[in-house]
């Protein structure tokens, strides 16, 4: 099977801070004295072929959500393994040991620490290169705040490519602090268009696809993506199933991987609210709407961006129990492509 999942107690190992950078009287990690583990898979190898790693599954706010008692916030602020980062993923290219991001959350400090297995950390300093690329869907916070760390203050890297449509390109170039990152050559941008290939290493190629959602300063995107063997649809944010102009199970033909927006899974959620102006498929319509096409085709499917009020981030619930035959994603879960 290619779906991999990674140990929890790894995947939350590489999350927790990682400490400083020298000097002082600290310990420093065991992972800083000695080779990054490999990733856990399935069968307890490690990847070979290029695949993509889950980083992140909650919406923007994140899980704790910030200043909310909730008791799904509650309960991830005294139980680690219920903590979760804001939506990511990264394509991994073992053969050409390359490194990409979809989105940059402002949890990317972790994110980047969860990947020092693929990257190979450089020893005792900041790495002023951990990434050889990003693509962002949209401007929408939980998606491109994270570029602020690459900036002079931070790891203040050097001509990293971020692949973006024209107008979110344009969004960052003339508003700060995003433009300083360009004006410094933190990032260098290149622009998307839909429908147009962007050929990677390793026979992986990356398609975006326009996405209808709230546009106040940049339009909204989906990637697929298609490797040698298969192909995987990400698609973390858009307005309900009807505003596409395409059926989903069209949208979807051809891909093995579908990773869906996932924000709300119904209106209890949110008493008091038309379904019409959420701006986001309840997962209860996608389950309607796909169930069919994941029984006949062997699609597999998979929700994330789930909003800290989402019934189905808890393993136990009664909501997570009704997606059987379709799947809640999982921070170091991984797809083979």
């Amino acid at each position: 099977m290619s779906v991999r999942h990674r140990s929890p107690v790894l995947a939350l190992t590489l999350l927790l801070p990682l400490g400083g950078c020298g000097g002082g009287s600290s310990t420093a990690p065991a992972s800083e004295s000695s080779p990054p583990p490999a990733p856990i898979t399935q069968d307890n190898t490690q990847p070979t072929g290029p695949f993509v790693r889950v980083v992140g599954t909650v919406q923007d706010g994140g899980l704790p959500h910030a200043a909310c008692t909730c008791t799904s916030c509650e309960t991830a602020r005294h139980q680690p393994d219920r903590r979760r980062h804001i939506a990511s993923l990264a394509l991994v290219l073992p053969a050409s040991g390359k490194v990409y991001l979809v989105d940059a959350t402002p949890d990317i400090r972790d994110q980047l620490s969860a990947l020092r297995d693929v990257r190979g950390p450089v020893e005792g300093r900041v790495d002023r290169t951990p990434l050889d690329g990003i693509f962002l869907t949209h401007a929408h916070i939980g998606h491109y705040l994270g570029l602020a760390f690459l900036g002079f203050e931070a790891v203040h890297t050097q001509g990293l490519p971020v692949w973006a449509t024209p107008r979110m390109a344009e969004y960052l170039s003339n508003n700060g602090p995003w433009s300083q990152l360009v004006d410094l050559n933190n990032i260098t941008l290149d622009e998307l268009t839909p429908g147009a290939v962007v050929e990677l290493e390793d026979g992986v190629a990356v398609a975006p696809i326009r996405a209808p959602h709230r546009d106040e300063y940049a339009d909204t995107l989906a990637f697929r993506i298609d490797g040698p063997s298969r192909s995987l649809f990400y698609l973390p944010d858009t307005d309900s199933w009807v505003a596409w102009s395409q059926p989903l199970p069209e949208a979807l033909a051809g891909v093995d991987y579908a990773l869906l927006d996932g924000t709300f899974f119904s209106l209890d959620e949110l008493p008091g609210r038309r379904v019409e102006s959420i701006g986001h498929p309840l997962i209860s319509q996608t389950l309607d709407l796909m169930a069919e096409t994941v029984e006949n085709t062997g699609l597999e499917v998979y929700f994330t961006h789930l909003n800290h009020s989402n019934p189905a981030l808890d393993p136990e619930s009664a909501e997570r129990k009704e997606i059987e035959g379709f799947g809640v994603l999982e921070e170091g879960q991984e797809f083979g492509l």
